[in-house]
């Protein structure tokens, strides 16, 4: 069967093999995770009037569709389909003394209202949720909401942004790969006067997940109402804070990124994220590449996450799954359950020749705590994360290898770029009742196409098959399933 879908995805790719150009506007360019570059935007002006009748409006519309065919179903996993239509505009003035303001108006609307079953209160659409807002009762409705609205302030190499925004580092992401993207309230300043050097600092107050009309605690769980993503630690409750720590349902976030490539062909990161009461987490990343003749380039890089508890194993555990406590850690496999001291290891290799680009990877999860990390940045994404998965429950071994062929850059198939993985997780068995992880296979493939005949719109082909453990020793596999995606998008 699973060969079958693999065929039926591969035909679905010929068929995109006609003449296509990128998706590029002329002053936009959607990048492989959708998210949004504005390559043009408006400039200075001569008063507080020519900023707004000088501003520009930028305009999306987009559909997205998915598919769900689970191996076995039961009363909480059921094979689905879900599809969202929408949009958004983004309205940027122009720049007055340094002075500007960007405001984003984003929304969706569920196209069919039929994944809800029995009494109402299971939602089984998995990631594909995020399509439309999900209500407290599991059923779906229409969302919009202004998931941008900022100030900015720019002057010389320094930019000062207050407000609604997305930010992207390793730990945090806009990550806008369904229709709404992932947002922040916060004050972000980043300076690129010292050579060769970025740096950032960011005081983060709330968030907004993809599928939430309203902004939330960063870091409390609350299913539809708080921070419920996938890589949320569910035993970090409202109640919990309250109770078994300092008491801030709703903690800052302090965000320090740097990035420096005064050595020749050497890029250096690193990142560091507070959250007082809760953990801190700091990141370091380096990736040298070399040339290998005229043609080949070999990038090693690697990454090491070091998380450091400040209170969240006391309120919550050692475990997303927020049932590990220091009473019952042993018998639930984990070493102490009540502190979330971790760590990553990751290590990969990119090869890259004009349109073809393969990469390995490996991550190495200590055997302590699971990794924190509900803001849309992965821990090992670019290293051994693929498609919806969570591959940072302690003790967890990954391995994963990818192939980026660009149709259009090799001068064969215009339009045309294509994008496999497979990853091995290798999760800790003794865990895997707890945290509902278990051994896995992921092949993943992505198929990005445009047709010259439609200016300013791509086409999006994702499909994923996923051969999973069952979470018991002999029971039922309720992990496995085949995913199937479709997306449009359409700039104006």
């Amino acid at each position: 069967m699973k060969l079958v879908n693999l065929s039926i995805v591969a035909a679905a790719t010929c068929l995109f093999a006609t003449s296509a150009h990128a998706l590029k506007s002329e002053d936009r360019t959607v990048k492989g995770n959708y998210q949004v570059e504005y390559t043009k935007v408006p400039g200075a002006v001569n008063s507080i009037g020519e900023m707004f009748t000088e501003g520009e409006v930028y305009g999306r519309l987009r559909s997205n569709m998915f598919w769900w065919d689970w191996d076995n179903e039961n009363a909480t996993v059921q094979d689905n389909n879900m599809w969202g239509a929408g949009g958004s505009l983004v309205y940027k003035t122009g720049y007055f003394h340094g002075f500007g303001a960007t405001a984003g108006f984003y929304g969706t609307v569920p196209m069919h209202n039929d994944n809800t079953l029995g009494s109402g209160v299971t939602n089984y659409g998995k990631a594909g949720k995020d399509t439309y807002h999900t209500r407290s009762d599991g059923t779906e409705g229409a969302m919009g909401n202004f998931a941008e609205a900022y100030l900015e302030y720019k002057n010389g190499k320094s930019n000062v942004k207050v407000g609604r925004q997305g930010i992207d580092s390793m730990m945090l992401a806009t990550n806008d790969t369904k229709m709404i993207p992932n947002t922040f309230e916060a004050a972000v300043i980043e300076n690129k006067d010292i050579p060769d050097t970025s740096i950032r600092a960011g005081y983060i107050m709330s968030q907004k997940l993809r599928d939430h009309q309203t902004f939330h605690s960063l870091i409390a769980f609350a299913k539809y109402s708080a921070n419920d993503d996938s890589g949320a630690h569910k035993g970090l409750t409202a109640a919990n804070i309250r109770s078994r720590g300092a008491g801030d349902v709703d903690p800052e976030m302090i965000l320090l990124t740097v990035q420096n490539t005064s050595v020749p062909n050497l890029k250096l990161n690193g990142e560091y994220v507070g959250l007082n009461g809760f953990f801190n987490t700091a990141i370091a990343e380096a990736n040298y590449k070399i040339k290998l003749g005229d043609a080949w380039t070999l990038t090693p890089g690697i990454r090491y996450l070091r998380q450091m508890d400040d209170g969240a194993g006391r309120i919550g555990g050692a475990s997303l799954a927020g049932t590990v406590t220091a009473a019952n850690a042993a018998s639930k496999g984990y070493t102490a359950g009540d502190n979330v001291d971790g760590s990553i290891i990751m290590a990969r290799l990119v090869a890259a020749n004009g349109p073809l680009e393969l990469s390995a990877g490996y991550s190495k999860v200590s055997d302590d705590a699971d990794i924190i990390a509900p803001w849309r940045g992965f821990p090992t994404g670019g290293y051994t994360r693929s498609m919806a998965q969570v591959d940072w429950i302690a003790n967890t071994k990954n391995w994963a290898v990818k192939a980026v062929y660009d149709f259009g850059k090799a001068g064969l198939v215009p339009g045309l770029k294509v994008a496999a993985d497979y990853e091995n997780m290798n999760f800790d068995d003794a865990k895997s009742a707890t945290s509902g992880f278990t051994d896995r296979d992921i092949f993943h493939v992505d198929a990005w196409q445009t047709f010259k005949a439609l200016p300013n719109t791509e086409f999006k082909l994702r499909f994923a098959t996923i051969d999973a453990d069952p979470a018991t020793a002999g029971g039922v596999d309720y992990n496995s399933y085949n995913e199937y995606r479709f997306e449009i998008n359409y700039l104006f």
